[in-house]
């Protein structure tokens, strides 16, 4: 098991051609690919999201981390896919319709990966039909709103009301997240949860699916 120790210590370090070096040999030592996630790729990221919380990782850290996470994936996904290992939940993301910004939406997205989710991310400035079109295409259960303007945030409220509209708001949790945001705003519009930075999006998110 000491190569899957040292694959989740190439994530924390950030070190992506040692991440996917490491995670050729573990399958090619026969490992189950489903033990190499859990143990080596999303171990190490966990580490990372405690380290962020604590202040003892900042985004450039946890960004080089993703990289390095996303290298093994990329080896790992095929021999997931074989052997019928399920995500353990899809997510939808995107930045709201109005705004641009999207530096902590990537943030959210790279760490909900490297826990285990498919992350589908619509982008920047995503209407309200199009969150709706995209839980449907990918039957999502969970999907994140992000904004940074507080001009913008009030439309995640027409993400909401237009899922009432088409009758899917039951049956998708709602995130919601930015630095102008509060759980009183997350409240009042009627989402399931709110998270004041990408760690504790990833811990919201998780306690849904379990």
């Amino acid at each position: 098991m000491a190569v899957l120790e040292d694959l989740a210590s190439c994530i924390i370090s950030g070190n992506a051609p040692k991440s996917e070096e490491l995670t050729r040999q573990a399958l090619d030592e026969g490992m189950a690919p489903a033990g190499v996630l859990n143990n080596g790729l999303i171990a190490g990221m966990n580490v990372v999201g405690v380290k962020f919380k604590s202040n003892e990782f900042y985004v450039p850290e946890v960004l080089i981390a993703a990289r390095a996470m996303k290298a093994g994936l990329k080896v790992l996904r095929p021999k997931l896919a074989e052997a019928g290992v399920e995500p353990i939940g899809k997510f939808v993301i995107g930045t709201i319709q109005g705004d641009l910004h999207d530096i902590g939406k990537n943030l959210v997205s790279m760490m909900l990966e490297g826990a285990g989710f498919e992350v589908i991310d619509l982008g920047v400035d995503v209407s309200p039909e199009k969150f709706a079109d995209a839980i449907r295409e990918n039957n999502a259960t969970i999907i994140g709103l992000s904004a940074l303007l507080t001009t913008t945030m009030v439309n995640m409220r027409s993400v909401i009301e237009n899922l009432e509209k088409i009758g899917a708001r039951d049956s998708v949790k709602i995130v919601v997240g930015g630095a102008p945001l509060t759980q009183n705003f997350a409240d009042e519009i009627g989402a399931d949860g709110y998270a004041a930075d990408a760690a504790s999006a990833v811990e919201l998110v998780k306690s849904m699916v379990n």
